[in-house]
C-alpha cells in the first residue's frame, strides 16, 4: 500500500508541475494576480507531494519490502540499517527520485524564501522550474518508476554494490545533486530574465545566492567523492580523469565562472549576457552529465550503465532545453549589452580573464570527454583519453588562473593603477620565486610543471593572506580594533578569502601526491619487510573476522621510522555474503606531510600461494587537497551569509476576508 501512495503522489506531483509550468507565466501574459500568485502554492504542494514518494520509497528499503523490485535488485536484509536508508539513492530509479525531490525543494524554498523577488519575476522563474519538473517526473515515472511491483517477491534481496556500501555515499551523491540541481534554478532565473528582455544588477544581486548554494555543495560533493575514491577503491589516487568525474567537474569550471561573472554585473552592470550564457551552459553541462552517466554510454563504479532507451529520452530532453534556452539567449542577447566602461587594466579585465581560463578549461575536458564516445559511434573503434592527455592541457592554464587568481582582489573596478600594485606585491613575487628556486634545488629530477606549481601555490597563498591583511590594516600594524574591522568586512569578501587559500592549498595537494609519489609492491608473508620513503613496514600475518554482511581478512602492518615504532595500519579484503564480491580496504597512517596508503591482496599467480601482495604508497601533501576543498567548502557558505544576499524573509500578514474577485496588474 505504502509503494502506491508513493507512486500515486509522483503522479499528482506530475500534474500539479504542468499546471506550474503553464498557469503562473501564462497570469503574467495576462496580468492575473491569482494565477501569478499560484507558482508559489503550486511549487510548495508540488514539493510535499515528492516528499511522501521519497519518504515512500525510503520505508520500502528500511523494512525490506521486497515486494518492490528497487528493493530487491539494491538491498538485502542483513544489511546494516545506514547502508539501508542510502541504498534508496544509491540505484538509479532511487537517485532520480532524490533527483526530483532536491529539484521541487529548490522551487519550495525560492517560493518560500523570494519574497524580496518582483513577484512576475518569481512567477517566470517557477514556470520555467515547473517545466524542468515535467521533463525528470515524467522521465521517472514512464522509463524508471522505482515503485515497481514484482510477484512473487524473492526471500531476500540482491544487495547493494558493496563499494558503495560506505559512509561517503551518504554524503556524496546528495551533494552532487544540490550542486547539479541547484543550477536549475540559476538556469530558470536566466530564462526568466530573457523572457523579460531585462537583466539588471539587482536581478544578479536575487540570483547570487541560488549560484553560491549550488557552487558550494558542488565544490563539497566533488571533493568528497575524490576522497571517497581515494580509501576505499584501493588503487591509492584520488582522481583518474574518468569520464563520470568529469562530468561533474564540467559544471563546476563553468559555475566557478558564472559566480564571477555575476559578482561584476551585481557590482557595474556589465557582462549581462555573459552571465546569462554561462548560467544557460553550466546547467546544460550538469544534463549533458545525466545523460552520460544514464544513457549506458559507460560502465563505470559510478555510472547507472541503463538501457540506451532512457539515455534517448534524456537526450530529448537535452536537446530541448540547450536547444530552446540558446535560441532564446540567440535572440535576446544583443539587448542585454550595456554597463560600465572599464581599462584594460581593472577589476572587469582579470575576472574576464579569469572566465576565459576557466571556460577554456571546460571545453578542454569536454572535448578530452566526448571525443572517445564520438569516434567510438561513427567509425567503431574505440580509444582511450586518459589522465595523459588531460594533465599536459589542462595543467599550463590551471597554474596561469591560480597565478592570476592572486592578482584580482588588488585591482580596482573601472581603472586600476598597475605601476602601485606591482609595488606592493613584488617582495611576495621575488619571494615565490624564491620558493620554486628551493623546491628546484631539492627535486633537480622535477617535473617542471610540479616545481612551477609550489610556487604558484605559495604565490596565492601570501598575495591571498596580504590582501585581506592590507584590508583590516594588520600591515599598518594598526591593532586597535582589529576585531571589529574583521567583523565590520563583508562576509563575501571574507568568503572570497577563505576559498582563495583553499585553492592555494589544493593545488599544493595536487602537486605533491601526483608529481612525487612513491609506491613499492611486494609479495609477503609473516615478518616479510618493505620500504617506502622513510618508512619500514613489516608485515603481520592476516586474521579473518565476521563482519554484519561480510567476511573480512585484516591484516596487521607494523609501520617504524627511523627505528622508532609509529603506529599498527589493518589493511582488509572483505567477501560480501549476498553478491560473492570482494573489496579492498586500505588502511591510512595520514599526516599533513604525506600519506602512507597501505592495501592487501591475493597473489593471481599459484606460484606464490600461501604469500600476499602488499602495496605501499607514499602520497606527498595529499591532505592538503581535502583541508583546502574545507577551505572552499567554508567560505562559500560563509558567503552565503552575506547581508547583502538574502533572498527574503517570510512575513506574517493580517487576516483579511476571502474574495473571490479575479484582480488584474495593470502596471509592472
Amino acid at each position: 500500500m505504502i509503494p502506491e501512495l508513493g507512486q500515486f503522489s509522483l503522479i499528482l506531483a506530475l500534474l500539479i508541475a504542468i499546471v506550474q509550468s503553464i498557469l503562473p507565466i501564462a497570469g503574467v501574459a495576462r496580468k492575473n494576480s491569482i494565477w501569478i500568485n499560484s507558482a508559489k502554492y503550486l511549487a510548495l504542494l508540488q514539493f510535499w507531494l515528492v516528499l511522501i514518494a521519497f519518504m515512500a520509497l525510503m520505508r520500502s528499503y528500511i523494512v525490506s519490502d521486497f515486494t518492490v523490485t528497487n528493493v530487491v535488485n539494491n538491498s538485502h536484509s542483513n544489511k546494516p540499517l545506514l547502508y539501508k536508508i542510502v541504498g534508496t539513492w544509491g540505484n538509479h530509479e532511487g537517485s532520480i527520485l532524490l533527483w526530483v525531490l532536491i529539484l521541487v525543494s529548490f522551487g519550495g524554498a525560492l517560493s518560500l524564501f523570494g519574497s524580496n523577488i518582483p513577484i512576475t519575476l518569481r512567477a517566470r522563474v517557477l514556470s520555467v522550474q515547473g517545466w524542468i519538473c515535467v521533463g525528470f517526473i515524467s522521465f521517472m515515472l514512464f522509463t524508471s518508476n522505482p515503485f515497481e511491483r514484482t510477484f512473487p517477491p524473492p526471500l531476500n534481496g540482491n544487495d547493494l554494490n558493496p563499494l558503495l556500501q560506505d559512509i561517503g555515499l551518504a554524503i556524496h551523491p546528495p551533494l552532487l545533486y544540490v550542486g547539479y540541481v541547484g543550477f536549475s534554478l540559476v538556469f530558470s532565473f536566466a530564462i526568466a530574465a530573457l523572457l523579460e528582455g531585462e537583466v539588471s544588477s539587482a536581478w544578479a544581486r536575487w540570483v547570487r545566492p541560488w549560484i553560491l548554494i549550488s557552487w558550494t555543495s558542488l565544490s563539497a560533493g566533488i571533493a568528497l567523492g575524490a576522497w571517497w575514491a581515494y580509501y576505499e577503491l584501493g588503487w591509492g589516487g584520488w582522481w583518474f580523469w574518468d569520464p563520470v568525474e568529469n562530468v561533474s567537474f564540467m559544471p563546476w569550471l563553468v559555475g566557478t565562472a558564472l559566480l564571477h561573472s555575476a559578482i561584476v554585473t551585481e557590482k557595474r552592470g556589465a557582462f549581462k549576457a555573459w552571465t546569462v550564457l554561462l548560467a544557460i551552459l553550466t546547467f546544460s553541462l550538469s544534463l549533458l552529465g545525466t545523460f552520460i552517466v544514464r544513457s549506458g554510454l559507460l560502465t563505470s563504479v559510478h555510472s547507472f550503465a541503463v538501457d540506451p532507451e532512457r539515455g534517448i529520452y534524456i537526450l530529448i530532453l537535452l536537446a530541448l532545453s540547450i536547444g530552446g534556452s540558446l535560441l532564446l539567449f540567440a535572440y535576446r542577447a544583443p539587448s542585454l549589452e550595456g554597463g560600465g566602461l572599464f581599462s584594460p587594466i581593472s577589476r572587469e579585465s582579470g575576472l574576464l580573464l579569469n572566465n576565459l581560463f576557466l571556460t577554456t578549461s571546460a571545453a578542454i575536458v569536454l572535448f578530452g570527454t566526448l571525443y572517445p564516445l564520438f569516434l567510438e559511434g561513427i567509425t567503431g573503434e574505440k580509444i582511450s583519453v586518459g589522465p595523459p592527455f588531460f594533465n599536459i592541457s589542462f595543467t599550463p592554464i590551471g597554474l596561469m588562473l591560480g597565478s592570476t587568481m592572486a592578482i584580482g582582489p588588488y585591482l580596482k573596478w573601472k581603472k586600476a593603477d598597475i605601476a602601485g600594485i606591482l609595488s606592493r606585491i613584488k617582495f611576495l613575487i621575488f619571494v615565490s620565486l624564491g620558493v620554486s628556486l628551493f623546491v628546484w634545488y631539492l627535486k633537480t629530477s622535477g617535473p617542471v610543471f610540479a616545481i612551477v606549481g609550489v610556487g604558484v601555490s605559495f604565490w596565492l597563498f601570501t598575495a591571498t593572506l596580504f590582501e585581506w591583511m592590507d584590508r583590516v590594516k594588520l600591515i599598518n600594524k594598526d591593532y586597535s580594533d582589529i576585531f571589529k574591522r574583521i567583523r565590520s568586512q563583508p562576509r563575501s569578501a571574507n568568503g572570497m578569502t577563505i576559498a582563495h587559500l583553499g585553492m592555494s592549498f589544493i593545488i599544493l595537494g595536487v602537486v605533491g601526491s601526483s608529481a612525487w609519489k612513491e609506491e613499492v609492491i611486494g609479495f609477503v608473508e609473516k615478518g616479510s619487510q618493505l620500504q617506502v620513503a622513510s618508512f619500514l613496514v613489516t608485515f603481520g600475518g592476516v586474521s579473518l573476522y565476521q563482519g554484519p554482511n561480510y567476511n573480512s581478512e585484516k591484516a596487521t602492518v607494523k609501520v617504524e621510522k627511523d627505528n622508532r615504532f609509529l603506529e599498527n595500519l589493518y589493511p582488509e579484503r572483505r567477501l560480501y555474503l549476498a553478491t560473492g564480491t570482494s573489496t579492498t580496504e586500505s588502511a591510512i597512517r595520514q599526516s599533513l606531510a604525506g600519506d602512507l596508503y597501505v592495501t592487501i591482496s591475493e597473489p593471481a599467480n599459484n606460484k606464490f600461494k600461501g604469500k600476499w601482495v602488499l602495496r605501499l604508497i607514499y602520497e606527498p601533501l595529499v591532505n592538503f587537497i581535502w583541508l583546502g576543498a574545507s577551505f572552499l567548502a567554508l567560505g562559500g557558505i560563509i558567503s552565503i551569509t552575506d547581508r547583502r544576499y538574502k533572498v527574503g524573509r517570510i512575513y506574517r500578514y493580517r487576516r483579511t476576508k476571502p474574495t473571490n474577485k479575479v484582480v488584474r496588474l495593470e502596471n509592472f
